[in-house]
C-alpha cells in the first residue's frame, strides 16, 4: 500500500510541471532552450523539407503521419532481416524470419512492443539501438502529436481567429505541423527525460555497455553446462525509454522481472513510476493548450478514479482475496518484490499501453487477469502517450452524444454540434474492437493447432483473448503459454496491432476537423455541461457499458470461470 500511494503521489506531483512544460513545447513559442534545441531542429526540418511554422489540414497531417510510419517500417524490417550481416552483433544474433521481423517491426512501430522473440538472444546491438530503441523514442511522440492536433481541432484550429474574422468557415482547419509536433517534444522533452532515467537506473546496477558480456562457470558444478555467457548491452537506455515512452519491450525476454533489468527496490520504484508519469503529464498538458482548467480536471479526475479502482482491485485480488493464500500463485512472481508490487505494476502497465512486466501475467490470480484485460479493453485509463488521451476523447464524444439524447438537448461539444457524419465515424471505432477481437479469438480457438496453448480449459480462452486484446490496445503484455512465434500469430497479431493504432489516432482527428468547420454557438444554460462530476460519472458509465459489457461472455468464459474453478477445489 505504501508503494501504491508513493507512486501516485510522485506521478501527480511530477506530472503537473512536466505537463506545463510539455504544453509550452507543443505551442511552439520561444523558450529558454531555443539556442541549443533550434541548433538541433533546423537541420532536421531542412532534411525533411518543411517549414515548422506552416500549418497543415487534417489530410496533410494524417498523410505525413502515415508516410513517416511507412518509411520507418521499411527501414526497421530490413534491419531485422539482415542483422546477422551487420555490425555490432557480438553475440551472433541470426537474421529474423520474414514473419517474425514483420511482427516485431509492426509491434514497435505501433508503440506496442509485443515480443514474440527473446531480445537478449535474437537481436543484435545494432537492431536494438537503430531499430527498436529508435521506434521506442519516436512513436510515442507521434501519438502525442496526433492528440495535440485533435485538441487544436476541437477548439477551431490554430487559424480559428483568422477564419472567424474572414467569415470563411470552409477554409481548411490548421491543426499544426506534424513534423514540428514530433521533432520538438522528442528533442526537448523525451530524450532529456530518458537520459535522466537512464543515469538513475545505471546507478542501481542496470547494465550500460557495448561489451558482449562475461562467460562464467555455473555455481553448481554438477550440471552438464560447464560455462554460461551473461548477456549484457546498453540495457539502461532501453529500459528508460521502454518505461517512459509507454513502450514496454525489454532487453531481456522476461522483461523487468530479470535482476539485470530491475535489480533493486529503488529501480522497481523508478520503473513503476515511469509507467504513468508521461501519460499523466499529457493530461496536465491540456490546460496549457486549451486554457480550460475545468476540462483538464474532468479528464484527470475520470482517469484517476478508474486508475485507483483498477489498481486497488488488483492489489486486493493478489494480496487479500480468498485465492491469495494459494502458494501456486507465487509461481511467476519475483519473491524479492512480492505479490502487491507485482499487482500494482500489472494494473498500471495495462492502464497505459506500456505492457512491461515485473512478474508473469500468466501466473496472476484469475481476477487480477480480469483487471488487466479490462484495462486494455478500456484503453483510456491514462493509456499510451497521446493514444490514450485520443481514445478518451472518443469516449467523450460518445458520452456527449448519448447524454444529449437522454436529456433532450442537441449534442454539442465546445459549442459545436455533433451530427450524423461524426457519429458514423465514431460507430466505426466502436464496432472495430469487438469484430476483430472476438472474431480472431473464435477462429484461433476453433482451429486445432493455431493457438498452441500451454493450458487447457478456461485459461486457454484467457490466453488467446489476452494476446489479441493486448495487440489491439497496443499494450504488448501477454499471458504467454502460447506458441506465438508462428506465421499465424505473427501475421494476425500484426494486423490487429495496426488496426488498433491507426484508426484510433486518425478518426478522432478527422472528427475534430469536421467540428472545427462548424459555427460555434455560445454556451448557455441550455447547453450540456460536461465539466462537472455528474458528467464524469456518466462518462465512466458509458466507458464501462461500451467496453466491458459487450465482452462479458468471453470474460465469463475466461478469467471468471478460471476463478470459480480455482476456489471450487
Amino acid at each position: 500500500m505504501t508503494e501504491f500511494l508513493l507512486v501516485f503521489a510522485l506521478a501527480i506531483g511530477l506530472g503537473w510541471p512536466l505537463g506545463r512544460y510539455l504544453a509550452a513545447v507543443m505551442r511552439g513559442e520561444p523558450m529558454r532552450g531555443d539556442r541549443l534545441f533550434l541548433w538541433l531542429e533546423r537541420p532536421l526540418y531542412a532534411l525533411i523539407g518543411t517549414n515548422p511554422q506552416r500549418g497543415m489540414s487534417w489530410r496533410g497531417y494524417a498523410g505525413a503521419f502515415l508516410i513517416s510510419n511507412l518509411i520507418l517500417a521499411l527501414v526497421v524490417w530490413l534491419i531485422l532481416m539482415t542483422q546477422a550481416w551487420l555490425p555490432l552483433n557480438p553475440n551472433g544474433a541470426p537474421n529474423m524470419s520474414w514473419d517474425l521481423a514483420l511482427h516485431t517491426m509492426v509491434s514497435f512501430l505501433t508503440n506496442t512492443n509485443q515480443q514474440h522473440y527473446s531480445g537478449q538472444a535474437q537481436l543484435s546491438y545494432l537492431a536494438h539501438m537503430m531499430g527498436i530503441v529508435t521506434l521506442q523514442v519516436i512513436t510515442p511522440m507521434m501519438g502525442l502529436a496526433l492528440v495535440v492536433a485533435t485538441l487544436r481541432g476541437f477548439f477551431g484550429g490554430r487559424n480559428a481567429q483568422a477564419r472567424k474574422a474572414d467569415g470563411q468557415d470552409q477554409t481548411p482547419v490548421d491543426v499544426g505541423n506534424y513534423w514540428a509536433d514530433v521533432i520538438r517534444p522528442t528533442l526537448r522533452f523525451m530524450l532529456p527525460l530518458c537520459l535522466l532515467w537512464s543515469v538513475l537506473l545505471t546507478s542501481q546496477g542496470v547494465p550500460a555497455t557495448l561489451d558482449g558480456g562475461p562467460v562464467i562457470a555455473p555455481v553448481d558444478a554438477t550440471v552438464e553446462m560447464k560455462e554460461q555467457k551473461i548477456p549484457l548491452g546498453p540495457v539502461s537506455p532501453m529500459v528508460a525509454i521502454k518505461q517512459l515512452g509507454t513502450n514496454g519491450g525489454g532487453w531481456y525476454g522476461p522483461n523487468s522481472s530479470v535482476p539485470l533489468e530491475n535489480p533493486t527496490p529503488l529501480s522497481n520504484l523508478l520503473e513503476t513510476l515511469a509507467i504513468i508519469l508521461v501519460p499523466i503529464a499529457a493530461v496536465f498538458m491540456i490546460e496549457g493548450l486549451t486554457g480550460r482548467r475545468k476540462f483538464t480536471g474532468l479528464v484527470f479526475g475520470t482517469m484517476l478514479a478508474m486508475s485507483v479502482a483498477s489498481a486497488g482491485f488488483a492489489i486486493w485480488s493478489e494480496g487479500f482475496s480468498s485465492t491469495s493464500q494459494d502458494i501456486a500463485l507465487m509461481e511467476g512472481k519475483e519473491v524479492r518484490f512480492g505479490a502487491e508490487p507485482s499487482a500494482l505494476w500489472a494494473a498500471l502497465t495495462t492502464q497505459t499501453s506500456n505492457g512491461s512486466v515485473n512478474s508473469m501475467h500468466d501466473s496472476l490470480a484469475p481476477l487480477t487477469g480480469l483487471v488487466t484485460i479490462s484495462d486494455m479493453l478500456i484503453n483510456a485509463i491514462w493509456g499510451g502517450i497521446g493514444s490514450g488521451l485520443q481514445q478518451f476523447l472518443t469516449y467523450l464524444l460518445l458520452g456527449v452524444f448519448l447524454a444529449g439524447l437522454m436529456t433532450g438537448r442537441t449534442p454539442e461539444l465546445f459549442g459545436r454540434k455533433i451530427e450524423a457524419p461524426e457519429v458514423r465515424l465514431l460507430a466505426v471505432l466502436v464496432l472495430l474492437q469487438p469484430l476483430i477481437l472476438l472474431g480472431l479469438t473464435a477462429i484461433t480457438l476453433a482451429v486445432p493447432g493455431l493457438a498452441g496453448n500451454s493450458n487447457p480449459g478456461f485459461h486457454a480462452v484467457s490466453q488467446v483473448f489476452y494476446e489479441y486484446t493486448s495487440s489491439f490496445a497496443n499494450n504488448g503484455s501477454g499471458f504467454e503459454g502460447l506458441s506465438d512465434d508462428s506465421i499465424w500469430w505473427n501475421v494476425t497479431a500484426s494486423f490487429v496491432l495496426a488496426a488498433g493504432r491507426y484508426p484510433a489516432l486518425i478518426i478522432p482527428l478527422v472528427i475534430a476537423a469536421m467540428l472545427a468547420r462548424k459555427r460555434q454557438a455560445p454556451e448557455s444554460t441550455g447547453s450540456l455541461q460536461i465539466e462537472t462530476p455528474t458528467f464524469a460519472l456518466t462518462l465512466i458509465a458509458v466507458i464501462v457499458i461500451l467496453t466491458l459489457l459487450q465482452f462479458m461472455p468471453v470474460l465469463v468464459l475466461g478469467p471468471v470461470a478460471d476463478h470459480l474453478s480455482l476456489i471450487a477445489r
